[in-house]
């Protein structure tokens, strides 16, 4: 079977499923737990900071800051948004790894977290003993789209024409060992589809190429390229969550047509400080999903794309060790590495 090529321009996975048949939990787990220690009872007691490691206005920011006004509302103090954007994540990480265990200092995480430590060989923390998992909050699925250019009207024709022509389409990326990356590459991979792989700076320079006709197609987030969805220059052909999303409906998922059993996304969630008390987490893990449940919150994250989620932070913990096994093996397939 053909792999895909690579070449650089300078230009969960479907969780919901997995924590609704997995954890039988959903959204609705938000039992506060009681607090067994008088300084929780008493927090928070001044403003609490939410590193986003991610660019303002991206995918992630934005969930993010819906999530962090809603919490303010309701813990009663403010929670400000910190971006620190780079090496795939890992900047915002590592702050928050050396962070004091106190709950006021928060990291705001993607999928990215387990992807690394199969892309970096010297990360300067271990997400799995530095790090505790506090909630998965939402999920973005990614989208196959491709450019209007191309005469196909859904994923088995799209299928067979990238067959009918190796080598002459190409797929962007938000970057090297990206999920937009990594799921594109299972999907030729699988497939037997031989193109070309263009790794961008991010989902926007990638999605200007795409509508360009530069790149011919890309598995990116959904709220990336709704847009162009929208307006028709470009054609939404498949998303990759287990089940198809309620914004549409009538688009088939990439495990219905020509991958059974796939399913993958931009899963997003909480973390903090390892050494952070547990009677800490399950307060903030009650106030996540507690925020996950309102209406407001939900309506908010449907015009982004997003799918809220929900967990207790054992659950998350659980997941995050899937996730790991799952992404090293496919990492290390693609021979990419980012140090």
């Amino acid at each position: 079977m053909k792999k895909s090529t690579s070449r650089t321009s300078s230009r969960p996975s479907g969780v919901r499923r997995v924590c609704l048949a997995m954890f039988g939990c959903a959204a609705g787990v938000a039992a506060i737990a009681p607090m067994g220690l008088a300084h929780a009872q008493a927090y928070p007691s001044k403003p609490i900071t939410l590193v986003v490691p991610f660019p303002p206005g991206g995918p992630t920011d934005q969930v993010a800051r819906v999530l962090a006004q809603k919490l303010t509302e309701q813990m009663g103090q403010s929670v400000i948004v910190d971006n620190k954007p780079g090496a795939n994540g890992n900047i915002g990480g590592t702050q928050v790894s050396k962070a004091a265990g106190d709950g006021y200092t928060l990291l705001y995480n993607t999928s990215s977290i387990t992807l690394s430590p199969a892309l970096y060989k010297n990360l300067s923390y271990d997400v799995q003993k530095d790090l505790a998992p506090v909630a998965l909050t939402a999920v973005v699925p990614l989208a196959l789209v491709v450019h209007p250019s191309l005469p196909v009207n859904n994923v088995r024709e799209f299928v067979d024409y990238a067959k009918a022509n190796p080598g002459k389409l190409s797929y962007g990326s938000a970057g090297n060992g990206n999920v937009t990356h990594l799921a594109a590459f299972q999907f030729t991979r699988s497939l037997g589809i031989e193109a070309t792989h263009v790794s961008y700076r991010g989902s926007a320079p990638a999605d200007v190429d795409l509508v360009a006709g530069q790149i011919q197609f890309m598995t990116d987030t959904i709220n990336s390229v709704m847009p162009f969805v929208k307006d028709k220059r470009l054609k939404l052909l498949a998303v990759t969550t287990a089940r198809r999303m309620s914004l549409y409906p009538d688009v088939p998922t990439l495990g219905e047509t020509v991958m059974p059993g796939f399913e993958a996304g931009a899963w997003q969630g909480v973390m903090v400080p390892a050494r952070t008390p547990a009677a800490l987490v399950q307060r903030l893990n009650a106030e996540i999903n507690k925020a996950l449940q309102s209406d407001e919150v939900r309506a908010r994250l449907a015009v982004q794309g997003a799918e809220p989620l929900g967990s207790t932070p054992e659950e998350y913990r659980a997941y995050v060790g899937k996730e790991l096994q799952r992404w090293a093996g496919v990492v290390k397939s693609t021979g990419v590495t980012l140090d």
